[in-house]
């Protein structure tokens, strides 16, 4: 998928080093519990590609005109013990390099309109969506930058759908997790 300054595609192998650079910086990863090893790092690429084979769609790497890699943006389902799982998620990781700049927010739009956009070619022969009815988004109480995409995409939050992040102790600071929701706009 194309956006105004964004190519959203499948990953290359040229992709899993700068990834890999991204998910062990440990500003990036902030609102994770740890940074990943190149190792992680890599299961997650072929998690991701996996879910792409499965669904023909997925966490899209993320490329700009003038950088080839500059994160991830895209769609994951979620079967954590949450009582709205399973679900599918927006979400995005960005290199620090590509913040600030409305990145995510163009991104996450194309992935959120390709969640709603009917499964299946389109009429123009073209790729559909996944036919969703819902996305959700899940994040860190603490990770407003995240929680300010989520609203700027017309997501909301209700405090009602608050939970504890079922991998973290409850105590760890990032357990306190919130949830947005967005509906398919009515046609």
């Amino acid at each position: 998928m194309r956006t105004e300054r964004l190519l959203l595609r499948r990953w290359t192998d040229e992709d899993r080093a700068p990834f890999a650079a991204l998910n062990a910086d440990p500003e990036v990863m902030r609102y994770f519990p740890r940074t990943l090893t190149r190792a992680e790092s890599d299961v997650l690429v072929d998690r991701i590609e996996r879910q792409f084979d499965e669904y023909g769609y997925g966490l899209w790497a993320v490329s700009t005109a003038d950088d080839p890699f500059i994160g991830f943006v895209g769609l994951a389902w979620q079967r954590i013990d949450t009582p709205w799982a399973p679900a599918l998620e927006i979400g995005w990781r960005l290199a620090r390099r590509a913040w600030g700049k409305g990145y995510a927010t163009e991104a996450a739009v194309a992935a959120r309109d390709f969640a709603f956009r009917p499964a299946g070619r389109s009429a123009g022969g073209g790729p559909g969506g996944a036919g969703m009815d819902e996305i959700v988004s899940m994040t860190a109480v603490t990770n407003t930058p995240s929680q300010a995409v989520m609203r700027r995409i017309g997501m909301t939050y209700d405090p009602a759908d608050d939970f504890i992040h079922p991998s973290l102790d409850a105590g760890h600071p990032l357990a306190p997790h919130v949830l947005y929701r967005l509906r398919r706009p009515v046609s």
